[in-house]
């Protein structure tokens, strides 16, 4: 395949500039100007296929929500060719057994689909996995996602093996203990609806231990979707400390307030919740200054039926992956808190790094994993590959329509 008039933007070299692509063997083979003819995309952007950490494509156990075929179909329409799923399937990714099941399935897949294993044992916070066996098995990271990690104890030690594997810890950070409804922020709008909600304090209280358990072991930790300005200071002081602490940030979370739950009700629901003005805000000051330097979906699909109860009732999560770049766009860079080049970097070399993935670079010898997207063309979001439809964005009008993914040399999305 070759690629004709490709304005390449690669954040880990810095090229931005228009050139052609000559892809062999699911390898980036030249980069220049060809005489060829090729699939000339007239100056769109061409960058690193985006890569995201964490998703959820509820495969094994709950394939009704979603399944590693339509997880990586929706993964693919928004740009992603590669991504790493979370363990808390059913049975949950803890034994080389289920991880080697699922890496075979994944196998087959047209995107890179990687997982994490499970931190504890059935998420018990008592008793680690293996993690050496887990890691030597296949998976490139640890975390029990959804399910707040208590025992410090457990998480010192957890954080001892994983600087000799050179693999990162992710957490889930709320103390359930100062939790009365999950989903929900404390504040003014819980207490309109009559709700208590979940206070911002219990993701800082487990922020604050994790990101100093991180500088006094050295262990490569990441802070999972954040939500709380005040958690952002204190990875920003973390890192400021020498702490090797990563933080990632959902779009919802950048986009939202907890406003939108009196709008769109239960679309608007997720772990952690969306907070007020004032932590959305700091959050986008943590993205400007790279305290924040990962975007990631935390794509959460769920049933219209399970969506369709009270709101204290429901499931918490949205799917977030074929609307993630579109709301990069709109919120981050044509607002001016972002370059396009950043935005980038948030979605490709940043989060792949983080997990030593051989991903999210364009490069003569590097994976010809790529997304073909004009960030000055709007698009309707209105349908979607993935399984569930549970977004509080369908109807509105996004930048940044992508045109084509490629992943392995092969076209795996094209619109």
């Amino acid at each position: 395949m070759i690629i004709k008039n490709a304005h390449i933007m690669d954040p880990k070299s810095n090229l931005d500039g228009i050139y052609d692509i000559k892809i062999n063997n699911g390898i980036i083979e030249k980069i220049g100007k060809f005489d060829e003819d090729g699939l000339d995309v007239n100056k769109m952007i061409v960058a690193p296929g985006l890569v995201d950490i964490h998703v959820h494509f509820r495969d094994p156990g709950f394939t009704h929500k979603e399944d590693l075929t339509t997880g990586s179909e929706s993964a693919a329409a928004g740009g992603f060719t590669s991504v790493i799923c979370m363990a808390n399937t059913n049975p949950k990714i803890e034994s080389v057994d289920i991880l080697k099941e699922f890496l075979k399935k994944a196998e087959k897949l047209k995107i890179n689909v990687h997982t994490v294993s499970t931190l504890t044992k059935n998420f018990d916070g008592e008793n680690l996995v293996d993690m050496e066996e887990m890691t030597k098995s296949g998976a490139i990271g640890f975390s029990d996602d959804g399910i707040p990690d208590r025992n410090t104890k457990v998480i010192l030690e957890a954080m001892n093996r994983a600087v000799h594997l050179d693999v990162p810890i992710s957490f889930h950070e709320e103390d359930p203990s100062l939790i009365v409804n999950n989903g929900i922020n404390h504040g003014s709008v819980s207490e309109e609806l009559g709700i208590y909600g979940s206070p911002s304090i219990a993701e800082d209280v487990l922020v604050a231990r994790d990101v100093n358990l991180a500088l006094y072991t050295g262990a490569k930790v990441d802070i999972q979707h954040i939500s709380s300005g005040n958690s952002v200071e204190l990875v920003r002081w973390a890192k400021k400390m020498g702490a090797n602490v990563y933080a990632e940030v959902t779009p919802h979370h950048f986009t939202l307030t907890d406003e939108a739950i009196l709008k769109q009700g239960t679309l608007a629901k997720m772990n952690p919740p969306l907070r007020s003005k004032r932590d959305r805000d700091m959050i986008i000051e943590g993205l400007k200054d790279n305290t924040i330097e990962i975007i990631a979906t935390d794509h959460a699909p769920h049933t219209k039926e399970e969506k369709a109860v009270e709101l204290s009732k429901a499931p918490s999560g949205i799917i977030g992956l074929e609307t993630s770049l579109g709301l990069g766009i709109r919120e981050l860079v044509e607002k001016g808190h972002l370059t396009l080049m950043d935005l980038l970097r948030k979605m490709t070399i940043n989060p792949a790094e983080l997990y030593n993935l051989k991903a999210g670079y364009i490069a003569e010898g590097g994976p010809a994993d790529l997304v073909i997207f004009n960030p000055e063309e709007s698009y309707k979001v209105e349908e979607f590959k993935s399984k569930s439809k549970n977004s509080p964005f369908i109807g509105e009008t996004l930048p940044g329509k992508i045109h084509y993914t490629i992943c392995k040399g092969e076209i795996v999305y094209e619109n």
